[in-house]
């Protein structure tokens, strides 16, 4: 079943300079999560539970990983109108510019948008991870008879500052909306939520960046060139004019916008009972079929560990860390807190003697790696320690950051045997 009155479109972001150095080499859509997926894969999953099987990715920068993942990966029948495709920011005779915003975005590829039948666009956000079944809030907005809807979720004062928050009348209606308001004004924007919410102290609805257009309102609304924003311009100017409606949403939700919280999402994969539930058969998770053999694990003890396929762990410790696709981790190595991406291919023996290589792609022996994300294809020589936390500094170097104590391994990086940080 294709849903044929919704189209979406995903939002791939801007440069993601909050997600630098991961974004360094790839878009923000295209950065690995939970050891084997892409962060696209989460919008474009909900899409397909929800059979919404026409679909726009939007991105500007890096795009060429993200269009190899999907044009190797999202494969519909030849007898279907399902697609996936990527539309890379493109000079027009319209426009010559980048992208300026999200609306903006949206206006700059409407014309791609118009060549298909549809009665609501579904504009989605490329950086988030949740499950959600996007029929039951195109259903609310159908009862509402709802101009346009925005997906809101309960936040805490502390996290709402981050967000643009929204009042709400008994029919969800939002009357009035605020910008990333500052510590001392969000305590007067309060909405009414669930018991549940209220006891964990998330009393402010954020926008998600999630919102639902009729057709002929956004067709209407992009011929303004004057607005390049959805959250900070269009949704704020037109809550007098139009009937803008809240779809409150109190599952899984969060942003990972930034090095801090995609760290905490990808452990909190590791937890007995994760919030997000990638063994939902209901809500799976789909990205690339590769054909890979089973992971090799020799005298390791493990403990809330994330290990995905393809991997040869010799490693004396891994706890609570998640190990992504085709890792190599050596003797009586420890790895702790740490998300390790893994590499995009094997090296043979005679490919490492023929080209004399000294450090191998993974983590070599005897080395302790804490609180550290490793990027794809890195190589850890023997001896390595690595210990992030609060006690480091923000820096930078050739081939590592830091970051909130968390220390990044750039990708393709060489961490020569013995370093310390």
């Amino acid at each position: 079943m294709i849903n044929s009155k919704v189209l979406s479109i995903i939002l791939g972001g801007g440069q993601g300079s909050r997600l630098y150095p991961l974004t360094e080499k790839r878009s923000k859509p295209a950065v690995p999560i939970a050891g084997k997926y892409r962060l696209v894969d989460i919008p474009i999953s909900n899409c397909i539970n929800s059979d919404i099987k026409r679909m726009y990715v939007l991105t500007q920068f890096n795009s060429a990983s993200l269009n190899r993942h999907i044009k190797n990966t999202y494969h519909f029948s030849f007898f279907s109108s399902a697609f996936v495709d990527v539309l890379a920011a493109e000079q027009t005779i319209q426009s010559d510019k980048w992208f300026q915003g999200t609306a903006d975005a949206v206006r700059q590829s409407m014309h791609h948008f118009l060549e298909h039948e549809f009665e609501y666009a579904l504009i989605l956000s490329g950086d988030q991870l949740y499950q959600m079944d996007y029929n039951e809030m195109i259903d609310a907005h159908i009862e509402a008879r709802a101009d346009i809807s925005v997906g809101t979720y309960p936040v805490n004062a502390k996290d709402g500052t981050s967000f643009g928050i929204m009042k709400t009348d008994d029919q969800n209606r939002i009357t009035s909306f605020i910008e990333k308001p500052s510590a001392d004004v969000i305590v007067d924007w309060k909405s009414d939520v669930s018991d549940e919410m209220k006891q964990q102290g998330r009393e402010y609805l954020g926008s998600t960046g999630i919102y639902i257009f009729n057709r002929d309102l956004l067709v209407e609304l992009m011929n303004d060139d004057s607005t390049v924003d959805f959250g900070k311009e269009i949704i704020p100017q037109n809550i007098d004019k139009l009937k803008i409606v809240s779809y409150p949403f109190e599952g899984y939700w969060t942003d990972i916008g930034n090095i801090d919280s995609f760290f905490e999402a990808n452990l909190g994969l590791t937890d007995a009972i994760p919030q997000f539930n990638l063994y939902d058969l209901d809500n799976r998770v789909y990205t690339n079929a590769r054909i890979l053999p089973t992971s090799k694990i020799s005298g390791t003890t493990l403990n809330k560990a994330v290990i995905a396929e393809g991997c040869l762990v010799h490693a004396a410790t891994i706890e609570r860390s998640v190990i992504g696709i085709r890792s190599r981790i050596g003797k009586e190595s420890t790895i702790i807190n740490t998300y390790m991406m893994g590499c995009d291919s094997y090296e043979s023996l005679e490919y490492i003697e023929d080209n004399r290589i000294d450090v191998l792609l993974g983590i070599g022996e005897r080395c302790f790696i804490k609180n550290a994300i490793l990027d794809k294809n890195c190589r850890i020589g023997d001896d390595v320690r690595i210990n992030g936390g609060p006690h480091l500094k923000d820096t930078e170097t050739d081939t590592y950051v830091i970051k909130d104590g968390i220390v990044v391994v750039k990708k393709d990086a060489l961490i020569p045997a013995g370093t310390i940080i």
